[in-house]
């Protein structure tokens, strides 16, 4: 294996060209590595893309806990609820659920918090460096409004503010009486009684920022190409090759697997158990009657809404089906639905860019980020919902990772061989 100074690779091939992928290569580059980015479809084009576009460290947490386990049990046969889960056969996916329902108690979501606590610490300033070294488009700093019909609604999330300030997380919020987040908010409806608002978070065009990482990769010399799908990965000439479906190899002293949600056949070969499930999300974009002042929040149904090109991306669902599997009309109808009554001054019916998108879920809610056990190969997955906010503090550890053979402490809990 060829190498560079103090044992780093010279070259690696990173495999999946979104957020977690693109940071990756990115902060490789910072450290001297030439870079390939390979990907089934082009940049940005899963889970990367479509989301809600926040970059909000207050909420990044672990998914699996008691109050998402009743809530899933009272959804499971609700074909309009929030979270779907197809009635099918399919033993790898009832496994998952399984899984991830022995996480949900408090004990071992404490225990998962305490892992996302460093990242969630550094994770703005991994965007900051980004800004600092050419990528333009912008993080916009704005606190994120969530909006309640009832006041007794707010209980779990208040509930869950409160666990996370214990964890050891600061998080400033307020609460907001109807009246006043109105007139900050005009989108919000009479309905609402009650808002709180979660301060010092962001948000971004996330299709937008990941594109200009993608040619901020390139312009530093590295190669971004699409449509190669993986096969396999195995040691070859002293290196490691990455084999296409269509017989297309390339080559790297190290590689990175972080294809999202179609990551699990692949990692598994190189020891890694923990399956990668996709939670599909679906979004829209909306024309509103006002410029909307920043992100809101609707807990109560599971949307989040946040301004973007002049109007509304509305975003909210997750589905457990295949990560290639079609959009469903039915569940875009069913966030209209849920959403329409708590905002007002939008135009439904003429939404455009409905997209689904597969976020990977593990069953404990932690991604999974460092070394496999094949020699110079490691995965970056599994962030659930918080790929956009992880992705670069995630690409900024791994790269000191790769290029120094020692796993920051950071990383600890996201052993992908745990």
């Amino acid at each position: 294996m060829s190498e560079a100074r103090g044992g780093a690779p010279r070259t690696a091939v990173v495999v999946g060209a979104g957020m977690v992928g693109l940071s990756t290569a990115w902060f490789l580059q910072e450290q001297g590595v030439e870079v390939t980015v390979v990907d089934r479809r082009d940049v940005a084009a899963g889970a990367s893309w479509g989301n809600a576009g926040w970059i909000s460290p207050g909420l990044s947490i672990p998914l699996p806990e008691p109050s998402v386990l009743r809530y899933g049990l009272r959804s499971l046969l609700d074909r309009n609820a929030p979270l779907y889960v197809p009635v099918r056969v399919d033993v790898g996916l009832w496994s998952f659920l399984l899984r991830f329902a022995a996480h949900c108690t408090m004990r071992a979501w404490r225990r998962s918090m305490r892992g996302f606590l460093p990242v969630n610490a550094q994770c703005l300033d991994a965007y900051d460096q980004l800004a600092e070294n050419g990528i333009s488009v912008p993080t916009v700093e704005a606190p994120i409004t969530a909006a309640f019909e009832k006041r007794a609604q707010a209980a779990d999330l208040l509930r869950e503010l409160a666990l996370i300030r214990d964890s050891g997380q600061d998080i400033g919020f307020a609460e907001l009486t109807g009246q006043e987040v109105r007139e900050r908010m005009p989108q919000v409806s009479e309905r609402v009684e009650l808002a709180i608002r979660l301060d010092g978070q962001r948000y971004v065009d996330p299709g937008a920022y990941t594109n200009a990482l993608g040619e901020a990769v390139e312009k530093r010399g590295g190669t971004v190409r699409g449509g190669f799908t993986v096969a396999d990965v195995r040691p070859e000439g002293g290196g490691i090759a990455v084999r296409s479906t269509e017989g297309e190899s390339v080559r790297g002293d190290a590689v990175v697997l972080a294809a999202g949600s179609w990551m699990t056949g692949l990692a598994r070969r190189l020891g890694v158990r923990t399956r990668v499930q996709a939670g599909r999300g679906y979004s829209f974009t909306v024309p509103t009657e006002q410029p909307v002042p920043g992100p809101l929040y609707l807990p109560a149904v599971r949307v989040a809404c946040t301004p973007y090109q002049g109007g509304l991306r509305v975003a909210g669902t997750m589905e457990f089906r295949g990560p290639d599997d079609p959009l469903d009309q039915g569940r875009i109808r069913a966030i209209v639905s849920s959403a329409r009554p708590l905002m007002e001054g939008i135009a439904w019916e003429e939404r455009t860019d409905e997209w689904v998108g597969p976020r990977p879920v593990t069953p404990d809610g932690l991604p999974l980020v460092g070394a496999t056990k094949a020699p110079g190969v490691y995965v970056a997955g599994g962030h659930g919902m918080w790929g956009l906010t992880l992705g670069p503090i995630t690409g900024r550890l791994l790269a000191e990772q790769i290029t120094t053979g020692r796993r920051p402490r950071e990383l600890a809990a996201f052993d992908p061989l745990r």
